[in-house]
């Protein structure tokens, strides 16, 4: 028998939403990140992590959704391994294991790039399952790689 699937629950701008536990490698408390001029708004700013520089993603951006009144430092970063990114949420609040039949697949036709994969029924509240890598169009996908190589080339110079 199928023991479900484990979800790490995340407040995206006050709507509930989820990651497969397998996308998210490790939950960082939001630290100082640097941000380009010219910047997308969805691009929250570059985190240094051990000398790398990874692409902060702020999901309430991507996903159209107005941020919170009074928005804290206390917001947390998912980090992610494919694509190597980091999520910037509101708070990471639960890791719970659902029952595949309270998983149901939604189109890739029913939101932008398909960025939600599923609607996940927990007690008597509906929460979006977003997928990671499809949370980037193609070219924006490309832009964020080529403004990470230069946040990498950038962080090199400064090297000791």
């Amino acid at each position: 028998m199928d023991a479900g699937t484990a979800y790490l629950l995340v407040d995206v701008a006050g709507t509930p939403c989820a990651l497969r536990r397998e996308a998210a490698d490790e939950i960082l408390p939001l630290p100082r990140l640097w941000r380009p001029p010219g910047a997308p708004a969805a691009l929250a700013g570059f985190l240094n992590l051990s000398g790398e520089a990874v692409a902060v993603l702020d999901l309430a951006a991507l996903l159209g959704l107005a941020a919170p009144a009074g928005r804290g430092l206390y917001r947390h970063l998912v980090l992610c391994t494919a694509p190597r990114v980091a999520l910037l949420v509101e708070r990471v609040t639960d890791l719970v294991t659902v029952p595949p039949d309270a998983v149901r697949p939604v189109s890739d036709a029913a939101t932008l790039n398909g960025c939600v994969a599923e609607e996940i029924r927990l007690g008597d509240r509906l929460v979006h399952g977003l997928a990671v890598e499809r949370i980037l169009l193609a070219e924006e996908r490309g832009r964020l790689s080529d403004a990470t190589r230069e946040a990498q080339r950038r962080l090199a110079e400064w090297a000791a």
